[in-house]
């Protein structure tokens, strides 16, 4: 009797366990991109998106949850609806993919990332053609040191 009660017991702890999981936020491992489909379902293409600040991405929001991507995949979001394709954050780990958030171009757009460019150009290449200036990189290059040419002379200096 006591083994069929363990049984049971194991078998309650895991269910437990199977819904608690499934009402919890996602698990930090795995893959997060943006997904462009057709009306058919139909894999039309897609944007890796990034849980982690990395240099060339700008932090976003998407369904209450914070990224950082390129600024070519807001770019491609925008043009991917354009051209009637439904696009989404899916993520994948590893068990096929899941959308976690429906409508991103609608959540962030270039204009709310202060850019002008036309969508088509920023995603054609692969990012601004004009150059944004990174405030931590602005920053970090005040503090660096200049080849000798550039360099103020010292006192002892020729």
């Amino acid at each position: 009797m006591s083994i069929q009660r363990s049984v049971i017991a194991a078998g309650i702890i895991g269910l437990a366990g199977t819904a608690a999981h499934a009402g919890s936020t996602l698990p930090s491992k795995g893959d997060t991109y943006m997904i462009s489909r057709d009306d058919n379902e139909i894999f039309r293409g897609s944007h890796r998106i990034y849980n982690r600040m990395a240099d060339g991405l700008v932090a976003v929001e998407y369904c209450g949850r914070s990224y950082w991507v390129r600024y070519a995949t807001v770019a491609w979001t925008q043009v991917e609806v354009e051209r009637d394709y439904v696009v989404r954050v899916e993520f994948n780990r590893g068990k096929g993919w899941r959308p976690i958030c429906e409508h991103p171009e609608e959540q962030v757009t270039l204009e709310d990332l202060g850019v002008t460019e036309d969508p088509r150009i920023v995603a054609h290449n692969g990012g601004l053609t004009e150059s944004k200036v990174n405030r931590f990189a602005a920053i970090r290059d005040s503090f660096g040191t200049k080849p000798g040419d550039e360099a103020a002379m010292s006192y002892h200096g020729n």
